[in-house]
């Protein structure tokens, strides 16, 4: 009896592990210009400084506020005829894009959006109600007793249960502090490690094996192993696939990227040598 290792196609491996996708963009402003709110008519949506010239910005209003001092005489006409001691007090809303200024009664003052949420935490609740899962792993050889690759033959791997929570795309929206964000969330890439010190980077969810595909190499993410998993814990490689999800939002007059690949899952397959029995 001779050992030998048997030649086959070789699987294209990954891609370098070279990050292309869009760059996490941080938090946004919680402070924004509404264009539907009556102070702001005819301005496009955009973030705004939640602090300008001593004032302080209102979502709510669409201007920036700040308390008169002195306080207008009790005679004055912004009072609308109340008395000054009955509480409430009298505000210059200032509308930078327009230089208009309007001088309102409140009987509190209206709120700093600055002390708000950012739009990137309210597009993070959106992305905790999508409930994103790593992937179950599809891959050939299976895992499990009784199955075993060959050195130098390809391996296939690819997302078992491909669906808008394990690849995408999905879209959620959520609200918070009065700022609306709707999040999209798409898989870029899923990295596999391959236990023998590999590490391939696929796009997208692979392609799965069925037998018709015989020994031919996986068209987007596959493998080839030159040694075996004798010498690994329990004679088998342990493979971890890594989910790199790219999550879009859009709200609050902004747009912004957050940039996910905490999400993995693991299994186990053996590799072995072919064994060829040579009779005389």
């Amino acid at each position: 009896m001779c050992i030998i290792a048997v030649e086959a196609p070789s699987g294209s491996d990954a891609e370098p592990a070279v990050d292309d996708g869009p760059a996490d963009t941080g938090d946004g402003s919680s402070c924004w210009l509404d264009p539907t709110k009556q102070y702001a008519s005819g301005v496009e949506a955009q973030a705004v400084p939640c602090e300008q010239d001593g004032m302080w910005w209102s979502n709510g209003y669409g201007c920036y506020f700040r308390a008169l001092e002195p306080q207008p005489d009790p005679s004055d006409p912004a009072w609308g005829g109340r008395d000054p001691a009955d509480g409430g007090a009298i505000y210059e809303c200032w509308q930078p894009f327009t230089d208009y200024s309007v001088y309102l009664w409140l009987a509190n003052p209206p709120e700093r959006s600055g002390q708000g949420p950012s739009p990137r935490a309210v597009a993070e609740i959106a992305v905790e109600q999508m409930n994103l899962t790593a992937i179950t792993i599809g891959i050939v050889p299976e895992p499990g007793a009784g199955s075993m690759g060959i050195v130098g033959m390809p391996v296939w791997m690819w997302a078992a249960n491909p669906g808008p929570t394990t690849v995408g795309p999905i879209t959620e929206s959520a609200s918070a502090g009065g700022v609306t964000v709707t999040a999209t969330a798409r898989i870029h890439t899923i990295t596999w490690s391959m236990g023998d010190g590999t590490t391939v980077v696929c796009r997208g969810a692979g392609t799965p094996y069925d037998a018709s595909r015989g020994d031919a190499p996986s068209p987007d993410c596959g493998h080839v192993y030159t040694r075996t998993s004798a010498g690994q814990a329990g004679g088998v490689y342990t493979v971890t696939a890594t989910s790199d999800w790219v999550i879009t939002w859009e709200g609050a007059g902004q747009t912004g990227t957050i940039r996910m690949g905490d999400l993995e899952r693991s299994t186990q397959i053996a590799v072995g040598e072919a064994q060829v029995l040579v009779t005389q």
